[in-house]
């Protein structure tokens, strides 16, 4: 039955990704991962809002055209310290954005994967890679819980508003740990519980696919991150993150509940 269950979960948000991405390639307005559009719903441009999420004008400016499309809680790249030559894996990478912003962190030397499920954000990545020239940077269709990379292969791995979303997130972990080599590093910005969602919040889908209701209590997340052998788990949440996070369902003020956090760990 649970499998049924998270199955469920997961077409729904691949379903959901799907209309973000092909309202981007359209050309019509996205902004956050409750797929509304800034001018109706947060009186922000993407732009506007990835800078409240950390990014620097200039990052912004150095990005393939439509790879950032507002999604994610936070600027894990910035936080990861990548250095020339490492081999970066991003979790649910979408449009390619936090991969291109790495990419030139490692150099030539270094590699960048991007995994995402939804077949729609794949296409757009490659496209956007091959259009730009980022040679270094390759992207794989796949499941994060069940990932299509070899073990002991990656330096870092970053992700942006994504583990949430899994309806496993201790087999998320596990992956995470056999990708990785010995020393390897998380870098991830992710939503976490700060109080209990209302019953009739917790069971919404769509604040599911909305990085909302499938969010975590650092206690959660720090076991399953302990029970997959990490070491040196570090979770902060970022108070300031509320000023974005409020936007995303206004109506039922999430931001009492949830809030984005940096999230380290070794292995």
């Amino acid at each position: 039955m649970n499998e049924v269950k998270d199955d469920q979960i997961r077409n729904n948000i691949r379903d959901n990704y799907k209309r973000v991405a092909l309202k981007v390639i359209t050309n019509d307005s996205c902004c956050a991962p409750s797929c509304c559009t800034p001018e109706d719903n947060q009186n922000s441009t993407i732009e506007e809002v990835s800078q409240k999420m950390g990014y620097s004008v200039e990052e912004l400016q150095n990005i393939p055209n439509g790879a950032n499309m507002g999604l994610g809680c936070g600027n894990p790249q910035a936080i990861a310290d990548l250095k020339v030559g490492e081999t970066v894996l991003d979790l649910g990478s979408g449009g390619g954005f936090d991969c291109f912003l790495s990419a030139p962190k490692v150099g030539s030397r270094g590699s960048v994967i991007g995994v995402d499920m939804t077949p729609e954000m794949i296409s757009k990545a490659r496209n956007n890679a091959e259009k730009s020239q980022f040679n270094n940077v390759e992207f794989r269709l796949g499941e994060i819980e069940n990932l299509p990379v070899a073990d002991s292969v990656v330096d870092v791995i970053i992700s942006n508003c994504v583990i949430n979303l899994s309806p496993n997130k201790s087999r998320v972990f596990q992956e995470a740990y056999r990708v990785l080599k010995a020393g390897g590093r998380l870098a991830i910005s992710d939503i976490v519980m700060t109080a209990s969602l209302p019953e009739e919040l917790h069971a919404d889908m769509s604040l599911y696919s909305g990085c909302i209701s499938g969010a975590s209590t650092i206690e959660a997340l720090t076991e399953s991150m302990k029970q997959a052998g990490f070491k040196n788990i570090s979770i902060i949440p970022k108070d300031d993150s509320k000023e974005f996070i409020k936007e995303w369902a206004p109506e039922h003020k999430v931001e009492e509940f949830i809030v984005s956090a940096i999230i380290k760990a070794e292995k």
